[in-house]
């Protein structure tokens, strides 16, 4: 006579962050952590290379992988994350606008209009945006104090200048001017940010330069292959706080010109790795450092482009 055999389990169809979370309990613990990079193409990023550093100076058994999702799999891919091992995720081009609606997203992230990060709390997927805290740790370390301003001035209206002005109006700054060459752009930030951000267009730029405590460049200008950006930072005023999102080069044409005048500068690698910190104590339950030996590690891979 054939022994009784439990029945098999009954599957559960994953269409939901709520049948999601069901299943995650069942792999959890099973193997470590790992998190991801998802985007398409999966083009050569950083991030592993960060994450790695960290995971190996913590000492903690874990891992980082980068994964080449198209935009009508991306769905699939979140809602299975955990049973693929992942504990979380970051996201890059084209998903950021899907991983917020896919998700529980903070007040950073719905802010912002975008989720570059994920993670599982008591079970539901939940979105933030740390380009924010990238942003505004970087000056601190950078440029500590330079939230006493009460005028900055930001160049560029895109989908970098949503989270730069997030971080600047909840650390306190009173007037955001907010500069574009499309003014139309700048006038739905302020229409969403408020009071506080005032849109002006790029032939006030010079005018504004001499009352502008803080500049901060948004747009792509600067970097390898796209024009330069043309102003004269001889018209900031001498404690004037400058920095500069872009870090291909890094040193950029601005940054060396306000270095030249002595003036404290923030520049696009420090934000690129300030914004990787939260993402990984949420996945691997310990807050990393960002040294010196992790930027010159960066760099060095940076001279290779």
């Amino acid at each position: 006579m054939a022994a009784n055999r439990p029945a098999p389990p009954r599957p559960v169809s994953i269409d939901s962050n709520a049948a999601l979370a069901k299943l995650t309990v069942m792999t959890e613990g099973t193997r470590p952590p790992a998190a991801c990079l998802i985007g398409w193409p999966a083009a050569h990023s950083r991030s592993p290379l960060i994450h790695h550093y960290w995971l190996r100076s913590l000492g903690i058994a874990g891992g980082y992988v980068i994964e080449a999702v198209p935009p009508d799999e991306f769905q699939d891919f979140v809602f299975r994350l955990s049973l693929r091992g992942f504990a979380g995720a970051n996201v890059t081009i084209p998903h950021k606008e899907r991983a917020l609606a896919l998700s529980k997203p903070d007040d950073r992230a719905r802010a912002v209009g975008a989720a570059n990060t994920l993670w599982y709390e008591e079970g539901e997927l939940r979105s933030t945006n740390t380009d924010v805290e990238g942003f505004t740790n970087n000056l601190d370390a950078c440029a500590p104090g330079w939230d006493k301003a009460t005028d900055a001035l930001v160049l560029g209206a895109g989908g970098s200048s949503r989270a730069v002005l997030f971080g600047l109006i909840e650390r306190g700054i009173r007037r955001v001017h907010l500069v574009n060459r499309t003014i139309a752009r700048a006038h739905a930030l302020a229409d969403q940010f408020g009071a506080s951000v005032l849109p002006v267009g790029w032939d006030a730029v010079s005018e504004l330069l001499p009352r502008a405590q803080l500049l901060v460049n948004t747009t792509s200008l600067g970097m390898h292959g796209q024009p330069p950006l043309e102003l004269d930072v001889g018209r900031l005023p001498q404690d004037a706080v400058v920095a500069d999102l872009v870090y291909v080069p890094l040193e950029t044409p601005l940054l060396a010109a306000a270095r030249a005048r002595e003036l404290k500068t923030a520049d696009g690698l420090g934000m690129l790795l300030y914004q990787a910190v939260r993402g990984f104590e949420l996945w691997f339950g310990r807050r990393p450092e960002v040294t010196p030996e992790l930027r010159a590690l960066i760099e060095s891979d940076l001279k290779k482009v």
